[in-house]
């Protein structure tokens, strides 16, 4: 086929088709992207919001795709940039630049098996295992049986089976009446709805598509598991990368329960010999015994009692395992329900026989700081009622993504905040590449392992393209030194009064993000009593329908925690201030981040940088870009954490900030706010 137009040249066809604005940090993102794809050297782009970082690089993605015909995945952490993806850009991208491409570029959206409907589940006679603290619960029941029934209905009228698609939506124990995981799944050969199955169908048309659309956790999946589930690919872009090290982290990590070892005793009933199946009841009961009388704690060691009664569950698991699939057997047999059953009962028999081993191994290295895996015991509480779980996670993820991920493909990433304290490398290392500053002694291997020597021959660059906001006279960073520095008896008087001396200055139009649910619980409270504008609550209704009460009155405040740090959108004047009430370290009982923490120590780094202020920053660099959402917006941020200018570990939070105009007069800043609002 001719040449195709450089991607300049289609970005600029690109930008007049959709009627935007075309921003030099676009054109620099979108080159810089090109250029890695055809130097196969892995890329890092910090681009604030509003360049049009989408475009910057799906431009220069399709040209790849439609040049060499090979796939090019694109990854995000969340469902909203999902569908901002495939429902607006591409679908207007495909468009614009049919002709220029000489076709229409074609895309499409992969999930994981679970988020599909399963249709022959659907169709089975096979009841799901109750949850224990729903079997005497009768509401529960019968709202599950609602819901169950809207499923089925939606089942005859669904072209794609897509979890996302269904309003309003289910619970999760609704949706896994009628869903499978990918151990779950007959296989597309052995299942009689194989040719109509609507994970198979989605799987299809992605192998025939230029971009393929999808997310950190099955990008994970498809990476750790060794099993193809993504199309072939020679380059991923990873969006929102600053979340991908806790995506990766969630998928690989692993739990035990005594509730999901009697539940995969249940499977197995009528399918194995009755000894086997409460063998392995036996083994779920000492497990919870054993459980019940240790304290929810980080394992640094096995506790005593825990190996035995470990082997049980291994084994017992193990030997139903057997009397399901003997050898020389095959799934298929017998009629379709039955080998469902079988096929289920197996993946809840592998899930606790692997959970089991993975946790008898953990220890077989005798220094904490150089093995695989972090073990706690969890205590959650369900309905009132407490359930400890075992839970494993890795302590790195770097060589996992290095080996399986920057290994196979040429890899680009980015976000509006990559850079921690001024450079790349505190994000970088976590990822598994090489440090690239005299950073690399303080921020150390901040996911926990050092990165190995053959992380240095793996290639990358970085590139921060700005922003196009105006950031020193668009908002004021405020940090109130005069505040006495946070305690752990929840918020003091004098924060109160100053949230409520900076929320009467700007009118309402606040945005209050809290390290802690009861933080921010105990703020409303107290402030509802003091303050004429209305504030709501995260939990008061679901976060969307929150946010949009928020954005639509201007007078109205909305107080809340993480999800408000991240997931918040909000130009115009209904967003005028941001307060964060304390520097969002990381708990100090986190059993994960204090392992890390102490894998960096251990070989001589500072691992309170490296993990704990990493964190912060990374939050912290989140939370105040909710501020400025598009080129007339105009504010203040305001940080109560006297820390932030008092602390040696000040510098580095401030240095992962936007550059806002910086003041500690309470004074300067409470006139602004009141201007902000005259106008």
């Amino acid at each position: 086929m001719p040449e195709l137009p450089s991607v300049p040249e289609l970005l600029s066809t690109a930008v007049q088709a959709l009627g935007g604005k075309e921003r030099d940090g676009q054109v620099t993102m979108a080159t810089a992207v090109d250029h890695a794809i055809d130097t196969k050297e892995h890329l890092a782009v910090q681009a604030g919001t509003g360049t049009g970082k989408s475009l910057a690089y799906l431009v220069p993605s399709l040209r790849h795709a439609v040049r060499t015909g090979r796939t090019v995945i694109v990854s995000t952490a969340t469902i909203a940039l999902q569908r901002q993806l495939v429902d607006r850009d591409l679908p207007r991208l495909a468009d614009a630049l049919s002709g220029k491409l000489g076709r229409q570029a074609k895309f499409a959206i992969l999930k994981g098996r679970n988020n599909y409907l399963c249709l022959n589940k659907i169709n089975s006679v096979l009841p799901e295992e109750p949850a224990e603290a729903e079997l005497f619960d009768a509401f529960a029941i019968s709202r599950l049986g609602r819901e169950v029934q809207r499923l089925n209905e939606w089942a005859s009228d669904t072209e794609t089976g897509d979890r996302d698609e269904l309003a309003p939506g289910v619970t999760d124990r609704a949706w896994r009446q009628v869903s499978v995981s990918s151990r779950e799944c007959l296989g597309k050969s052995r299942c009689t709805f194989g040719q109509d199955c609507f994970a198979e169908r989605a799987r299809a048309e992605s192998a025939q598509s230029d971009i393929v659309v999808t997310n950190h956790a099955l990008l994970a999946i498809d990476a750790i598991s060794g099993i193809q589930i993504l199309p072939e690919h020679d380059v991923v872009v990873i969006d929102e990368a600053h979340e991908l090290v806790d995506r990766v982290t969630g998928v690989a990590t692993a739990e035990l329960a005594p509730a999901a070892i009697s539940a995969a005793a249940r499977r197995c009933t009528k399918l194995i010999d009755e000894r086997e199946v409460d063998r392995l009841e036996g083994a779920a009961e000492a497990w919870h015994e054993i459980l019940d009388e240790l304290p929810a704690a980080r394992w640094d060691t096995m506790p005593n009692g825990v190996a035995p009664a470990l082997a049980l569950v291994r084994d017992a698991a193990w030997n139903a395992r057997t009397a399901l699939n003997p050898p020389g057997s095959t799934s298929a047999q017998g009629d379709q329900d039955a080998a469902a059953a079988r096929t289920q009962a197996l993946a809840a028999i592998d899930e606790v026989h692997d959970s089991a081993v993975r946790a008898l191994t953990a220890f077989d290295e005798p220094d904490p700081a150089a093995r695989r895996d972090v073990i706690w015991l969890a205590a959650d509480d369900i309905r009132g009622v407490a359930r400890k779980t075992l839970r494993m996670a890795p302590l790195s993820v770097g060589g996992l993504l290095r080996a399986r991920l920057f290994g196979t493909a040429t890899v680009v990433l980015t976000s509006a905040t990559l850079q921690i304290g001024g450079n790349f490398d505190g994000l970088a290392i976590t990822w598994g590449l090489p440090a690239r500053s005299s950073a690399r002694s303080d921020t150390g291997a901040a996911n926990g392992a050092e990165a190995p020597s053959d992380a240095d021959t793996v290639r990358w660059s970085s590139l921060d393209v700005g922003s196009p906001f105006d950031h020193a006279k668009s908002g004021i960073l405020y940090v109130a030194k005069h505040l006495p520095a946070p305690g752990r008896d929840g918020l003091a008087p004098a924060y109160l009064d100053e949230i409520e001396r900076l929320i009467t200055a700007a009118g309402g139009r606040t945005l209050g993000l809290f390290s802690s649910m009861r933080a921010a619980k105990a703020a409303t409270e107290a402030l509802r009593e003091r303050i004429d504008t209305p504030i709501l609550c995260q939990g008061d209704d679901s976060t969307g329908a929150l946010v949009r009460k928020f954005a639509d009155d201007p007078e109205t405040s909305l107080f809340g925690t993480l999800s408000l740090w991240q997931g918040v959108d909000v130009p115009g004047p209904s967003l005028s201030l941001v307060i964060l009430d304390r520097i969002p370290f990381p708990r100090p009982d986190d059993p994960l981040l204090t392992a890390r923490q102490r894998a960096v120590e251990s070989r001589g780094g500072n691992g309170f940088m490296a993990v704990a202020a990493n964190h912060a920053a990374l939050l912290l660099a989140q939370g105040t870009g909710r501020l400025l959402r598009s080129v007339d917006d105009r504010g203040v941020v305001a940080i109560l954490d006297s820390r932030l200018a008092t602390a040696r570990y000040g510098g580095y939070l401030r240095a992962s900030l936007p550059p806002y105009w910086e003041t500690a007069n309470p004074e300067v800043v409470v006139k602004a706010l009141q201007r902000l609002t005259a106008n």
